[in-house]
C-alpha cells in the first residue's frame, strides 16, 4: 500500500481531498494512505517559527531548514522517496503519476513563501516536481494535484481498469469526446457511430477522435 505523508505550512487545506470522492474511497478502502502534518509540530522555539528573512537581503520570507530536516528525518523509512513541490521543479505528466504510484512512501513537502533553504533541496530531497509553468501561494494544492493523479493510478481505486486507457495523455492522446442520453438535445445530436451499437466501429471512431483532437489542441503531444 502506498502511503503519502504530506508536510506543509496548512495541512488542513487538504481535509476535504482526503475525505471526498475517489480519493476519499481509497483511503476508507485502505489502498492507500495519506497523513497530513504541520511542520510547525518541529519547530523548536516558543513561537513555533518555521521560516526567516533571506541571507542578503531581499523580499518574502524563507522556510528555514530545521523543522523540515526534522520532520523529514522523523518520517523517513529506507524506502521513501522526498519530493518537493515548486515551481521550477521537473514537469509532472501522466508518465510520472505512473511511475510514483508504484512506490511505497512518498513525503511531499510543499514550499512557501519565498520557496526553502537551499540546503533542504541539495541534501534532503530526492526529486522536486513542478505541476505546471505558474506560481501558486503554496505549494499544499500542488500536493492535492500530485496525489490525486497517482492515486487513481492504483489498482482498484477507479471502478473499472478501462478508464484509465481512455484517459486524456493515455498513448501520447488526447481522450475522445463522449456523449450521455439524450441522443438528441436542442438539435444536436449524437454521433450516429456510437448509437450503432457496432462495437469494432465504434472502438475506430473514437480511436480517430483521439488522433483529430491531439492534432488540433496539442500538436506537441504528436510531435513527441
Amino acid at each position: 500500500m502506498l502511503k503519502f505523508d504530506c508536510l506543509s505550512l496548512f495541512p488542513e487545506m487538504l481535509n476535504g481531498f482526503v475525505s471526498c470522492s475517489i480519493v476519499g474511497r481509497a483511503i476508507q478502502n485502505r489502498l492507500v494512505m495519506v497523513c497530513l502534518h504541520n511542520l510547525r509540530n518541529w519547530a523548536t522555539d516558543k513561537h513555533s517559527l518555521t521560516d526567516d528573512s533571506p541571507f542578503g537581503g531581499g523580499s518574502g520570507m524563507v522556510m528555514k531548514p530545521e523543522p523540515i530536516f526534522a520532520a523529514v528525518e522523523a518520517l523517513r523509512s529506507e524506502h521513501s522517496k522526498v519530493i518537493f513541490l515548486c515551481p521550477d521543479g521537473e514537469i509532472f505528466d501522466s508518465n510520472m503519476a505512473q511511475e510514483l504510484s508504484r512506490e511505497e512512501h512518498l513525503i511531499l513537502l510543499s514550499g512557501h513563501y519565498e520557496g526553502v533553504d537551499e540546503r533542504v533541496r541539495e541534501f534532503l530531497v530526492d526529486k522536486e516536481i513542478s505541476i505546471g509553468d505558474y506560481i501558486l501561494t503554496n505549494g499544499t494544492l500542488a500536493s492535492a494535484v500530485l496525489m490525486d493523479a497517482i492515486i487513481r493510478q492504483i489498482p482498484g481505486v477507479l471502478g473499472s481498469g478501462n478508464s484509465l486507457n481512455q484517459d486524456s495523455f493515455n498513448d501520447g492522446l488526447l481522450s475522445f469526446p463522449q456523449y450521455t442520453r439524450p441522443a438528441e438535445f436542442r438539435g444536436m445530436s449524437v454521433p450516429d457511430v456510437l448509437l450503432s451499437g457496432n462495437h469494432a466501429e465504434i472502438a475506430k471512431w473514437r480511436k480517430s477522435q483521439r488522433s483529430l483532437r491531439t492534432r488540433k489542441r496539442r500538436p506537441d503531444l504528436i510531435k513527441e
